[in-house]
């Protein structure tokens, strides 16, 4: 499902808002800053990074000189600078991870200063500053992890929803979870594209499929999200998955194939809702709304309200596996786009 900007709620969310975005160097934070800067008026967003180097390069696009920006160098391990970073901010945009699934098998502790202590960091900073929304962004990986990556990010998002209990309320949190990001950086898009000019695609097992979304369907459903959250929500695009072959067959029709085998922490489908879960989520048009397994009926009525009481079936699961795929058209239109 691809997903349209819906500029009345997300505007009533960032006009004339101070927004910051952890990690606003990477991909994300660019989109986002394009988009924001394109549709929308606000005070001034803010780039919370640790790589001088590139936002150095984003500066290039994005100048303090013309756009209501501004460049902040930290780490979200370091609590003082973060409660320094956050003073007069409205709106936080928490994207700073580290997620390279194989390194961080082999780098474990720098995988939890970063995603679980770094991510305390930034909610305490949020709830000391009187920031009114943090916006979490998390992974499919975090559901059933198998990796030490999805396993912080588990943590991650078990700690941005008690947020909402540390603040009592007056710092709104909520998580969004999302599949691979179509092309993204360490992706699979780039990598047979290179490959495929050696007319050799290495697969590590051809039964794979993963969750899809575009960058720009991404960023929209993060802000149409955040312009109408409660607080407390773990919000999950409707999305179609693709088989690793497909992509194989579109990109190198005429490469060969080597099955090179499943790397450490890697699954063969990916799930954005495990069956434990599913008593706890709500179908809602076009996403799903997975609530906390601590409320009781009188605080869950404040979530149906908004989201409806359409509850997805006991033991359902939303697998990579199960979904629906992709057609080749669509696929191959997706992979010209990118390119």
């Amino acid at each position: 499902m691809s997903y349209n900007l819906n500029t009345e709620n997300v505007g009533q969310l960032v006009n004339g808002k101070t927004i910051l975005i952890t990690g606003g160097t990477g991909s994300f934070g660019n989109k986002m800053v394009e988009i924001l800067f394109k549709n929308f008026t606000p005070n001034k967003v803010i780039i919370f990074s640790r790589d001088e180097f590139k936002q150095s390069e984003m500066m290039k696009r994005f100048p303090e000189s013309k756009y209501n920006i501004r460049y902040f160098l930290g780490d979200i391990r370091d609590r003082s600078r973060l409660d320094f970073a956050f003073r007069h901010v409205d709106v936080i945009f928490h994207a700073a991870a580290l997620k390279q699934v194989p390194a961080l098998e082999y780098n474990p502790f720098e995988a939890v200063k970063t995603n679980i202590l770094g991510t305390q960091n930034v909610i305490e900073a949020a709830i000391q500053c009187n920031v009114e929304k943090v916006i979490c962004v998390s992974t499919d990986k975090s559901v059933n992890p198998v990796n030490l990556y999805g396993a912080t990010k588990l943590c991650f998002e078990k700690l941005v929803i008690a947020g909402n209990a540390m603040s009592g309320g007056t710092t709104k949190f909520s998580v969004l979870r999302y599949g691979n990001v179509f092309g993204s950086r360490g992706s699979v898009i780039p990598l047979f594209l290179e490959q495929s000019k050696k007319g050799v695609l290495t697969v590590t097992d051809k039964r794979m499929t993963r969750f899809t979304i575009t960058l720009e369907s991404a960023i929209n459903f993060v802000l149409n999200c955040a312009g109408g959250m409660i607080g407390g929500e773990i919000f999950v695009p409707k999305l179609k998955s693709y088989n690793i072959l497909q992509v194989a067959n579109i990109i190198g029709k005429n490469c060969e194939v080597k099955i090179t085998g499943i790397r450490p922490g890697e699954k063969i489908h990916e799930l954005m809702i495990s069956d434990s879960e599913s008593y706890l989520t709500i179908d809602h048009n076009d996403k799903y709304v997975v609530l906390q397994s601590t409320l009781d009926g009188v605080h869950k009525k404040k979530y149906t309200d908004v989201y409806g009481d359409k509850m997805c079936a006991d033991n359902w699961s939303y697998s990579s596996g199960k979904n629906d795929l992709i057609n080749d058209n669509d696929l191959r239109n997706l992979v010209n786009n990118w390119i």
